[in-house]
């Protein structure tokens, strides 16, 4: 097989008509066979190239002809095999990312030191510092002896590094080194304008000085940004082979560790699955946290809430079906949607409270330019895997889109964020109610969740701090709850016609103001169990803006941002995990009301 020419070079000079030269480069390199990377701006251009001799010579006499590029003085080695996979043509921003405005390497670039200069400095022994400029991943496979690594991931973190750096180095001769010369040629400056008074470049990196000096005073190989991973002295490819997912090189041993997986992992990037999920989870909270910033219901919106019919209510007016469902707004306050024509057939017509509905029919309740009361979002992912999510949810928030929210609900603002997916909780907690809620990412796995909540057989365990001191430490609620809804939605114990309910309490502290801190455990799932049961012993729950002392019943549903809490969490949960059968639990952290 033929040898195979590999060249790499870069120039900042002041270029234009980058699209048609763009055009014409991809269309001479797809014709001569040529492979690997070409890199256009209008500070210069970058690339790596490799294909036949001959074909390679033609391509730099092209760039050669280009203004600017006269002097174009590509680096040249020798590959038995292609080292690139694709040939790629593009326009960049800059040919080398940095990010920072004001270097111009073309017109204000730092001193250069030749590679035959630095290799006098150091035979003869000069004071300097050699800051290697590169990635940490590069830097393992070899650098010059004695030299200082900048210490980043990434060119873009290059800043934040120098300011690091100490402040003596300042004053002292300091010579910035790279592959080939080109992060220098901005990192350099960019030193220079931090202050660094004695500051050169290695011109042409450490290629060229392997090129005219050798590899005196250097340790290893090094790294290149193509398939040969590394090449020596010599500027022959090694045997080196490079991790798929962090790039790092990797010796023989570091092969046969047991965490090295072709295209997944390496010993230096290897994670637990533990610790995988820990940074899907960081990466996660932060989409929620900007989906949250501002509120999604905090700016005007068209909310269209679509009406199914069902088929008990077939035959009867409007106004009847809306006031039997609905049982929580006043007639008063649909009349007044129908007054301003907001209820509309799915003809976008208005309708009046006495049209006659029909089982299926759909409608729309419309109602333009709409502003949601603020809430709290501060939602903490907890877990999350491919079937489920386990989240902390604040108070006050909605979970579902329910009278003056939509948006600015737990289910609003998780869907924006798994979009396309739409999360389905598995089981409800009250707006007011903080604490974990379990959901499901797929109808599938709502389908194998739900029926766990359904059955009773999930653990759930709650903390309420209640108005009063029970004289036992533990005891039972066994009253039935009525499920038809009362004001504000409420319930209450109905003995005759109610659904079964029990509850488990246990006191964990009696506080000195009359309060105590229950842990409540619900063995069934009626709507405001805890709440109820509570409210029925005359243990209302502090912060309880429906259910009040003596068995009122208040006049506010969902509380407002920043009154005193619903002193009720969800705490603690535990239940099959859908997929794998395993018993699982999941608990958040204790809220501030139930300390002392």
């Amino acid at each position: 097989m033929a040898e195979i020419t590999n060249i790499s070079c870069y120039k900042f000079a002041p270029m234009a008509d980058l699209k048609p030269l763009r055009e014409e480069l991809a269309t001479l390199c797809k014709n001569w066979d040529l492979k690997g990377t070409i890199l256009l701006s209008t500070e210069g251009i970058n690339l790596f190239v490799a294909g036949p001799r001959e074909k390679i010579d033609a391509l730099v006499d092209r760039l050669h002809a280009i203004p600017g590029l006269e002097d174009l003085t590509p680096k040249i080695s020798i590959s038995d095999d292609q080292p690139f996979n694709r040939m790629l043509v593009k326009i960049k921003k800059e040919i080398i990312a940095f990010g920072v405005e004001g270097i111009d390497p073309a017109r204000r670039p730092a001193p250069r030191m030749t590679a035959r200069e630095l290799k006098q400095w150091l035979d003869e022994g000069r004071p300097v510092t050699l800051l290697d400029t590169r990635n940490d991943y590069e830097v393992k496979l070899g650098t010059f002896k004695h030299a200082l690594p900048i210490g980043i991931n990434q060119f873009r973190d290059f800043p934040a590094a120098v300011a690091r750096l100490p402040e003596e180095l300042k004053e002292q001769p300091v010579v910035t080194f790279c592959t080939g010369g080109i992060r220098c040629e901005k990192a350099a400056p960019f030193m220079q304008q931090a202050g660094f008074r004695n500051i050169f470049q290695l011109e042409g990196g450490i290629l060229k000085y392997f090129e005219e000096v050798g590899g005196d005073y250097y340790d290893g190989e090094c790294f290149v940004f193509d398939q040969r991973v590394g090449v020596d002295a010599s500027l022959q490819e090694s045997d080196k082979v490079q991790c798929f997912a962090c790039q790092s090189p990797l010796t023989d041993a570091e092969r046969n560790d047991p965490r090295y997986v072709v295209a997944k992992s390496c010993p230096y990037c290897f994670q637990t699955d533990e610790q995988q999920r820990a940074k899907a989870i960081a990466t996660r909270q932060k989409k929620i946290d900007a989906a949250t910033n501002p509120l999604p219901g905090s700016r005007p919106y068209d909310n269209v809430r679509p009406l199914r019919i069902p088929a008990n209510y077939d035959g009867r007016p409007m106004l009847e079906f809306l006031n039997a469902v609905f049982p929580q707004v006043t007639k008063e306050q649909w009349q007044a949607v129908f007054e301003r024509k907001a209820l509309l057939n799915e003809s976008r017509q208005p309708v009046g409270p006495e049209q006659i509905v029909h089982c299926g029919e759909r409608y729309l309740k419309f109602e333009p330019a709409t502003l949601e009361p603020e809430v709290n979002a501060n939602i903490r992912l907890i877990y999350e895997d491919q079937n489920i999510l386990v989240v902390h949810k604040p108070a006050p928030l909605p979970m579902h889109p329910c009278g003056r929210f939509n948006r600015n609900t737990l289910q609003g603002i998780l869907s924006d964020v798994y979009s396309p997916e739409s999360p389905r909780a598995a089981h409800r907690l009250d707006a007011n109610t903080t604490g974990v809620v379990v959901l499901a990412r797929t109808k599938r796995i709502a389908g194998l969740l739900q029926p766990q909540f359904a059955r009773g057989t999930v653990e759930k365990a709650y903390l309420a701090r209640i108005q009063g001191q029970p004289t036992l430490d533990e005891f039972v609620c066994e009253k039935s709850i009525s499920d038809v809804p009362g004001p504000l939605g409420s319930r209450e114990v109905d003995e005759e016609d109610g659904l079964a309910a029990c509850t488990e309490f246990r006191v964990l502290q009696r506080f000195e103001d009359g309060t105590a801190l229950l842990e409540a455990f619900p063995l069934t799932g009626r709507t405001n169990q805890i709440r109820v049961h509570l409210w029925s012993l005359g243990f209302p729950i502090c912060g309880d803006p429906v259910y009040l002392p003596d068995m009122k019943i208040g006049d506010t549903q969902t509380l407002e941002l920043g009154t005193a809490p619903l002193c009720l969490q969800s705490q603690r949960i535990a239940f099959r995990h859908p997929i794998s059968r395993k018993q699982v639990e999941f608990e958040t952290n204790w809220p501030e009301w139930a300390n002392g």
